[in-house]
């Protein structure tokens, strides 16, 4: 077994008998549910406390960098952009030739089932760029995409995402076991 297997084999374990289970059945309603005031979520355009799902107009998603302190409790939707874009869909741009990704121009899912169809779409890609990577692959540097973290080993980026989807999944999977008790 080589290297790039037991990485890639640690988040598809995880992915296939974990995490994608728990989220089929998503609703529109717990994609956008707030369990607390001032929640960060995607909104549409000058239309502040979510989406109208009539016409949603271009969307966006609250952020701040520096995050405000104490950090806002974030929705589904959110955390699910975050995994999608920030966490998949920017890496699989840099890393494996994916299509550009940011967050300013991604087109943000409006309702749970497009969301859940834009993961799956990310992560089939990072697998299986993962997949595609040699062993010599993971000790090269990330490169001028990553930024501060330019230096550091291939290696470490596909455990930081493993680490980032599981716990993003984790929250997610919370956040929808207190929203089938509210």
């Amino acid at each position: 077994m080589t290297w790039t297997t037991q990485l890639a084999d640690q988040l598809d374990w995880h992915w296939s008998a974990t995490l994608r289970p728990r989220l089929d059945g998503l609703t529109d309603d717990e994609y956008f549910w707030e369990p607390v005031a001032d929640c960060w979520t995607a909104h549409g355009e000058g239309r502040p406390g979510g989406l109208e799902r009539s016409d949603p107009g271009p969307i966006r998603i609250d952020f701040a960098y520096p995050p405000p302190e104490p950090e806002p409790v974030t929705t589904i939707a959110w955390r699910l952009a975050h995994v999608i874009v920030g966490v998949l869909a920017m890496r699989n741009h840099s890393h494996f030739g994916g299509p550009p990704a940011d967050y300013q121009s991604w087109p943000y899912a409006t309702d749970a089932a497009s969301a859940l169809a834009q993961l799956d779409d990310a992560y089939t890609y990072w697998i299986s760029g993962v997949r595609g990577l040699s062993d010599d692959d993971l000790v090269r540097p990330c490169g001028p995409a990553e930024g501060p973290y330019a230096d550091y080993a291939l290696s470490e980026l596909v455990l930081h995402i493993n680490r980032e989807v599981i716990h993003h999944g984790a929250e997610i999977a919370c956040l929808r076991d207190l929203y089938a008790r509210r």
